[in-house]
């Protein structure tokens, strides 16, 4: 950590043209953290933009100078733009290329230097220096803790904290995934710089409209599954459901979470048909690790309690396909509930 954020010292010593990327389908840590760091980085002097590969969901509206991304499907021209007058690129809450798309076009043979910060298991070395603590709830939280190792806590401003601040609750569903004694002493510090808790939860969690509702309803009346003999609930959606419900990005966010407000359940898995590929996201309780089930099965990965996979198998082969293995993690599964509920 010491040298690292030497070598990221010496390259912010002076005035950077610096471009900030996260990964595609931009959730609220990646808004959070590359609208966080952009207004630190342009509040220290240098010129920042952030670019990420298609839009984020219309709920983070709120952040301050949100709609100043650059979004690189709908405008690449000026993304390109961007990233070739830039001479220094931060990499937030991603860990590899593919996680950006064409916007790693070129960049495995660029010499310019690179800085990641991410909270994914498994970093390839696409930057240096790298800051990589898969223990962190969230990229933003590890970039108050990068802009802190700098010496610059105490110049946090409400723009800033009221960015990280969202990623952090919106990584941690509310607080209740991936909570240390360390995120709520920095939570503590973004609460003192300004942020207003209620008004940041207000904006991320009373934000559905009359269409998102009806989905809800939809999908836990007529798209949920149960496995009680392996505390697993299944909600899907096939391309049908998309357009009657007219879903958009962002649209079914936190669908998956319901599932888990059955106290027998650990895992929740939402399995979703897109036009070329069927997506899995799945959440857990405790020490279960769903990980590990995107990871070795679904081409995918994440975090113990959440991650994402995909399938390029049609969407009823693909949820018999996530049912056939769930018989291997039975025990762990069992094990994970009862030391959830301490018997």
């Amino acid at each position: 950590m010491h040298d690292n954020i030497s070598v990221a010292r010496q390259l912010l010593a002076s005035r950077q043209e610096i471009v900030v990327f996260s990964h595609r389908n931009p959730d609220g840590d990646a808004i959070g953290s590359s609208v966080g760091l952009m207004h630190y980085l342009r509040d220290r002097g240098h010129g920042c933009t952030v670019i990420v590969p298609s839009n984020y969901p219309e709920f983070l509206q709120f952040l301050p100078e949100v709609d100043s991304i650059i979004i690189f499907d709908d405008d690449t021209e000026r993304a390109q733009e961007a990233i070739r007058a830039a001479t220094l690129f931060f990499l937030l809450d991603f860990n590899s290329f593919d996680r950006i798309d064409r916007m790693a076009d070129n960049m495995i043979n660029d010499d310019r230097p690179r800085i990641m910060i991410d909270h994914h298991l498994h970093p390839e070395p696409i930057a240096d220096p790298v800051f990589s603590r898969p223990d962190r709830s969230s990229t933003c939280e590890m970039v108050y803790e990068f802009i802190d190792a700098l010496g610059h806590a105490d110049h946090v401003t409400k723009h800033v904290s009221d960015s990280l601040y969202t990623g952090i609750l919106t990584d941690t569903g509310g607080f209740k995934y991936s909570t240390t004694p360390d995120l709520f002493r920095t939570v503590a510090k973004l609460l003192e710089a300004g942020t207003d808790a209620y008004k940041i939860a207000d904006h991320v969690w009373n934000n559905l409209s009359e269409k998102q509702l009806r989905l809800l309803g939809h999908c836990l009346a007529n798209r949920m599954e149960l496995l009680p003999e392996y505390r697993t609930g299944i909600i899907y959606l096939n391309k049908q459901d998309y357009e009657d419900f007219d879903i958009q990005r962002g649209d079914t966010e936190g669908i998956v979470n319901y599932v888990l407000r059955m106290p027998d359940l650990m895992i929740a898995a939402f399995i979703h048909e897109q036009p070329t590929i069927v997506k899995l996201s799945l959440r857990s309780k405790g020490t279960m690790d769903v990980q590990q089930i995107c990871r070795e099965h679904f081409r995918g990965g994440g975090h113990r309690n959440a991650a994402g996979g995909a399938s390029f198998a049609p969407l009823g082969t693909t949820i018999n396909r996530f049912k056939k293995h769930l018989p291997k993690y039975a025990d762990e599964i069992e094990a994970a509930y009862l030391e959830f509920n301490n018997q």
